[in-house]
C-alpha cells in the first residue's frame, strides 16, 4: 500500500503536471490543455517567465513546442524535415505569426536559418543535424539571446552532442542545464540552455521566480495551513 503522502505526490503529478495524460496520450500539454514543448519541466516553467513577446524565435523541429512559442513571441519560424508530420502542422497549426517550412535533411535544412537574411532572439535546436544547427545557429542568434539544446543529456553517448555543445560554448554562450521529468516520458532528461553574455529579456512578473507548479507556496495562507496539517 502507498503512504498517504506518496499518494498525493502521485496525486500532484497527474493534476498539476498533467503527467499521464501526456504519456497516454502522447502529447505535449499542460493541465489546461495547452501546449507545451518537449523540454523538462524546469526548463519549460523557466523559460515561461520571460516577457517575449516582441522576440523573433527560429525553431529545427516542428511540435507543440512552435504553438508555445507562437503564443509568445512576436514571430516564428520553424523548421520541419518529416514530409507527413510537415503536412499535419501546416493544416492544424495555423497562427498568423508562425511560419512552418519543409526541408529535407541535406544542407538546406541548417542552412534554412540563413533564408531570410536576419538574426533570432531564440533558437531552438530540437531536430536533425544538431551539430550543424547549433554551429548555424550561432551565427544568426541576435546580442543579447539565448539558444535551446534540448535533449543535451546525449552528449554522454553521441559524438553530435559532444560537437554541438562544442560550437555553443565556443561562441562563450553560458550554459544552464535544467534536468528532470519532460511531459511524455517516464524517465528524466535534460534541456540546456545557452545564453549570450549579455542576456537581457524582461520577465513577466516583478519578482523571479515565481512559484512553480505544484509549488506548495503557491497556495494561500489557509490551504498552506490545511495542507501541513494534513500531511505532517
Amino acid at each position: 500500500m502507498y503512504s498517504e503522502k506518496f499518494t498525493k505526490f502521485i496525486e500532484m503529478w497527474q493534476k498539476e503536471f498533467a503527467i499521464e495524460r501526456t504519456i497516454d496520450e502522447k502529447v505535449c500539454i499542460d493541465r489546461d490543455g495547452n501546449p507545451i514543448p518537449w523540454y523538462t519541466y524546469p526548463a519549460i516553467e523557466y523559460l515561461s517567465q520571460f516577457d517575449v513577446s516582441d522576440k523573433e524565435v527560429f525553431e529545427f523541429g516542428c511540435g507543440n513546442s512552435s504553438l508555445f512559442w507562437a503564443g509568445r513571441a512576436k514571430k516564428v519560424t520553424s523548421i520541419e524535415d518529416n514530409l507527413t508530420w510537415f503536412d499535419k502542422w501546416k493544416h492544424e497549426f495555423v497562427r498568423d505569426n508562425l511560419d512552418i517550412r519543409w526541408r529535407d535533411e541535406g544542407d538546406g535544412y541548417f542552412n534554412a536559418i540563413f533564408e531570410d537574411n536576419k538574426k533570432y532572439d531564440i533558437i531552438i535546436v530540437d531536430g536533425k543535424r544538431r551539430a550543424d544547427c547549433a554551429r548555424t545557429a550561432v551565427e544568426a542568434l541576435n546580442d543579447g539571446g539565448l539558444i535551446i539544446l534540448d535533449d543535451s543529456d546525449r552528449i554522454n553517448t553521441s559524438k553530435e552532442y559532444v560537437d554541438a555543445v562544442h560550437y555553443l560554448k565556443q561562441a562563450d554562450l553560458l550554459q544552464v542545464d535544467f534536468y528532470g521529468f519532460c511531459p511524455m516520458n517516464n524517465y528524466t532528461k535534460t534541456t540546456s540552455l545557452f545564453f549570450s553574455r549579455d542576456f537581457r529579456f524582461p520577465t513577466l512578473y516583478t519578482i523571479q521566480p515565481i512559484n512553480g507548479w505544484g509549488n506548495l507556496w503557491s497556495m494561500g495562507r489557509k490551504n498552506r495551513k490545511e495542507f501541513f496539517k494534513v500531511n505532517k
